[in-house]
């Protein structure tokens, strides 16, 4: 019977998954080389450290929330939906929105630069559209929202036996409805001005 091929490819789906059902401290070679049957050696050739690797693996998992998010969202009411879809992720795939949410972001030093790496730059503007409001109240509450919702989907995807996704969604709709007239308030006094 001949050996079967080792592909770098292999060695990245093999750590993904075993990242997804188990976490990513549980990434090590001798629990990849399980996954795929093989024995350590040929997880070494790709594996010069494993820094690279779960590098790797961060960005299939970075791969995965977008086409998550994205079959996941309602058109209709994207922005609400949006912040409900990444709460269902951390119900649903709790390692990898836990991978997501702490994977180290290089050249951060505010919370504009973490909006301007996390957000996509035409999600304000079309906030700004659906609520009437300027540009950048949609930006100030999107990185609200954005805050707010890593903070409880954190919560959500480490707690035990869990908190129940009704009560998540609905501390998350308070929290919209408390900045939106935040950013309604503000918008209302610059126009009386």
């Amino acid at each position: 019977m001949p050996k079967q091929r080792i592909t770098k490819e292999m060695v990245v789906n093999a750590a993904f998954e075993i990242a997804r059902n188990s976490g990513m401290e549980q990434v090590m070679v001798k629990n990849i080389a399980e996954k795929i049957g093989c024995s350590v050696q040929p997880i070494y050739s790709y594996c010069k450290n494993m820094d690279g690797l779960r590098q790797d693996v961060v960005e299939q998992v970075n791969c995965f929330i977008q086409k998550y998010v994205t079959s996941h969202i309602n058109k209709d009411d994207m922005f609400r939906s949006t912040g409900k879809t990444y709460i269902q992720l951390a119900q649903e795939e709790p390692h990898l929105f836990k991978i997501f949410i702490l994977h180290k972001r290089e050249g951060i030093s505010s919370l504009n630069d973490l909006y301007q790496l996390e957000a996509n730059p035409h999600t304000a503007e079309i906030i700004a559209s659906e609520l009437n409001i300027s540009v950048t109240q949609a930006k100030q509450l999107h990185l609200n929202m954005l805050i707010y919702t890593i903070g409880i989907g954190t919560i959500f995807s480490v707690t035990t036996p869990g908190i129940s996704g009704n009560e998540i969604y609905k501390q998350q709709e308070i929290a919209y409805e408390a900045f939106l007239n935040q950013v309604l308030e503000y918008e209302s006094h610059a126009k009386a001005k």
